[in-house]
């Protein structure tokens, strides 16, 4: 690992941060932001709340590039689950349609739609267990009633990434909508609505993007946006929302139609500061070098004989990596490596290991290491 990156974070030493797909620890200088932003409040209240919608502004700029977007395209939610539901209770619908998703999905992109069952509207799982191509599954579960295909780029607990432009034109050509929830790829691995032309993108901003619980990326195509039915109002949505007095009003025409109230001031500026870092270190790298620490730790898996869990083809990968240890019971290995300070998750039936771009190799290794004195 390169010195530059290194200096970018204060983490402990005796500390194996390998939970980047759960809550990323922030950069220097978003910690440094947020301690400015509070110190701030606490001596000159808002006095500086113009410059702090300039930071806003920033953060949608930064969201806007980071997906191939217009900042006029973005909303700032307040995570994952409110914007896959403004979606999902937003589209008019009809009984007897369907959304096509995955069974293994994390519960937001799955109780979202199963909560349209009152409407007649049923939600119709993949089971990546028995699939071998899940795009080809994907889209041969799609029917003439289907109305939305829902999946997330990469899977949450064994990291399987999908093709998005695969599904993307599959869905043009059925006239389905597709909704990608990106929240375990953005901040990974290079994003671009012109290849992946994703109807709609959410992402929450304290995984790979480094950011703060409370701050989410919304992207609705613009076409698309303004046929959503609204579910949420208040002040901040509509289109001349700083003329208190206005009694006429109309939702915005950009998507800060989603945004019905005052925004989350704080994590704005955590999120910001940390999409600035990403910025100028670039997609291409953090994705290159993120890479690399995958591959090593696969490797010192294989040597041991471990199973893997995560798909082995790099092109199905993105930053999660889970695996089971032959003789030792995934509960209680979990429990041993967080009492050692690797901090990691169980999931997919697994350990769920996630190192970001910067994590040492040494870490890699020490983690690695303790697995191996819990196997002895």
């Amino acid at each position: 690992m390169t010195i530059e990156f290194a200096n970018e974070f204060a983490l402990d030493a005796g500390l194996c941060h390998l939970n980047h797909a759960a809550v990323s620890p922030w950069p220097r200088r978003t910690a440094a932001a947020v301690t400015q932003f509070a110190t701030e409040n606490a001596h000159l209240g808002s006095m500086g709340y113009p410059r702090w919608l300039q930071v806003e502004q920033r953060l949608r700029e930064r969201l806007a590039r980071l997906i191939g977007a217009t900042a006029a395209d973005i909303a700032l939610v307040k995570n994952t689950s409110e914007g896959l539901s403004i979606i999902a209770h937003g589209l008019p619908w009809r009984a007897g349609e369907n959304v096509v998703g995955i069974a293994q999905e994390f519960p937001s992109n799955r109780i979202v739609w199963e909560s349209l069952a009152a409407q007649g509207v049923t939600w119709r799982a993949v089971d990546l267990a028995q699939s071998i191509d899940p795009e080809t599954d994907l889209l041969a579960r799609c029917d003439q009633h289907t109305r939305v295909l829902a999946v997330s780029w990469v899977q949450y607990a064994r990291g399987l990434r999908l093709n998005l432009a695969r599904l993307a034109a599959g869905c043009r050509e059925r006239d389905i909508l597709l909704c990608v929830d990106a929240i375990q790829g953005l901040g990974a691995i290079p994003f671009d609505l012109a290849t992946s032309a994703a109807d709609v993108v959410v992402a929450d901003g304290h995984k790979w993007l480094l950011g703060a619980e409370g701050v989410a990326l919304l992207y609705v195509r613009p076409e698309l946006r303004e046929r959503l039915l609204l579910r949420q109002f208040g002040w901040h949505m509509v289109e001349h929302f700083s003329d208190f007095d206005r009694v006429d009003w109309l939702p915005a025409a950009n998507a800060r139609r989603f945004e019905c109230g005052s925004p989350n001031m704080l994590g704005i500026h955590a999120l910001e500061a940390s999409l600035s870092l990403l910025e100028e270190i670039g997609l291409e790298t953090i994705w290159r070098e993120l890479q690399i620490r995958t591959a090593y730790l696969i490797a010192r898996l294989d040597e041991r004989e471990f199973e893997l869990l995560t798909p082995k083809d790099s092109m199905r990968r993105a930053g999660i990596i889970t695996f089971r240890v032959p003789d030792v019971p995934t509960e209680q290995l979990y429990s041993e490596l967080m009492a050692r300070q690797v901090l990691c998750a169980q999931r997919g039936g697994g350990i769920r290991f996630s190192p970001h771009f910067y994590t040492p190799l040494a870490v890699i290794d020490a983690a690695i290491g303790i697995v191996d004195q819990v196997r002895k």
